[in-house]
């Protein structure tokens, strides 16, 4: 298949994937590698398939440097159902927890766990609409908390944390849904991290949890068995049948990450993804960009023209144009431009190339 056949999809989640691990899953579709049956069709107990776990769960391992205190979980339910495991798992310790709210997820986070425990909330962005992100001089810490919980990237408003928030040894938490992948992480400074596989790591159907290992086996009484780390690190992610065939495709996706340089290749491209659609904004008389200029996310671009009917009239023209996805979530207005891993260079060109014809049209 041509790429040329194909939309520029940028779509917050479900995202796009890589055209080449598309084609090599459809290619090995029916038949894979001689087994002469799907990954669909296959016993998550089987030996070719356990090869597939084993080698995605390696691969993972080592773009992320995750160090042997650390063990990945394959869960399912999403990054939604770490709200609950999350606060079931470690708020035992003390019966509270601090939530940094920066954005719509972070704030759903802090209402699940509320259910478990006392929650303080020790910086917010609230105040501005969620277009920045507090420093570290505006966080609050609880000295008792059992963790820090904050989300690294606010999809819907389109702000990233540039920095690792110090917490004076309260293990740290993190949702890193829209930008896991995306650049070098320092995991052994986490307790948790969590993140739904739908943005850049694979279809929906997985979350991606990294846990440090000193802090499982601690759950509330009551937590289910599916929600138990402890349990999930002695099956290996398997006491009932994973999502086989989404932790697949990661698999073919992380070693598309490795012709793309890892990790630490893949934030020099975002980077500069990122640095062309902002460019645009700020040349713009049109245009505007909704986050602060320091806390931009290199993710999610969101974005607003002079007046609601040419947002819609933008996102109308563009989607006949080829470029699909672009209005903003629902409680944002205005566009966003999400920009994962799999979003090609010349699809950002194109989208840039587009703005600017916009704006010269209807300017």
């Amino acid at each position: 298949m041509s790429s040329k056949e194909r939309i520029y999809n940028f779509s917050a989640g479900p995202s796009m994937l890589p055209l080449p691990v598309l084609e090599q899953a459809a290619a090995e579709m029916t038949n894979y590698r001689g087994s002469g049956m799907s990954v669909m069709e296959m016993s998550h107990r089987s030996k070719v398939y356990i090869d597939i776990f084993d080698e995605t769960k390696a691969d993972l391992k080592r773009l992320l440097k995750v160090p042997d205190s650390h063990e990945i979980l394959f869960m399912q339910g999403g990054a939604s159902l770490q709200f609950s495991a999350v606060p079931l798992n470690l708020i035992g310790k003390t019966g509270k927890a601090d939530y940094a709210i920066t954005g719509n997820f972070s704030d759903l986070a802090m209402k699940e766990a509320e259910k478990y425990g006392e929650i303080n909330i020790p910086c917010t962005s609230a105040d501005k609409n969620h277009t920045y992100i507090p420093s570290q001089d505006d966080i609050k810490l609880s000295s008792d908390a059992s963790y820090f919980h904050y989300c690294a990237n606010n999809t819907i408003y389109g702000t990233e944390w540039k920095y690792v928030p110090e917490t004076g040894g309260i293990p740290l938490v993190c949702d890193m849904s829209s930008n896991i992948l995306t650049k070098p992480v320092d995991v052994a400074k986490y307790g948790v991290i969590y993140a739904g596989a739908q943005k850049n790591m694979a279809p929906a159907g997985v979350a991606v949890v990294i846990v440090d290992k000193a802090l499982a086996g601690k759950e509330l009484q009551y937590t289910p068995k599916l929600l138990s780390y402890q349990v999930m690190i002695d099956s290996d992610s398997m006491y009932n049948t994973p999502a086989c065939y989404t932790i697949y495709v990661l698999g073919l996706v992380l070693k598309w990450l490795d012709t793309q340089g890892g990790v630490e290749g893949m934030e020099k491209i975002k980077t500069e993804k990122a640095k062309i659609l902002y460019d645009v904004l700020d040349d713009s008389k049109m245009f505007s960009g909704c986050a602060t200029k320091e806390a931009r996310s290199d993710m999610n671009v969101t974005f607003r023209s002079t007046s609601e009917e040419l947002d819609d009239e933008f996102v109308k023209e563009a989607t006949i144009a080829g470029f699909d996805n672009l209005k903003g979530h629902r409680v944002a207005g205005g566009m966003r431009a999400s920009i994962y891993n799999a979003m090609p260079m010349e699809g950002v060109l194109a989208l840039a190339d587009f703005m600017r014809d916009f704006e010269a049209k209807k300017g």
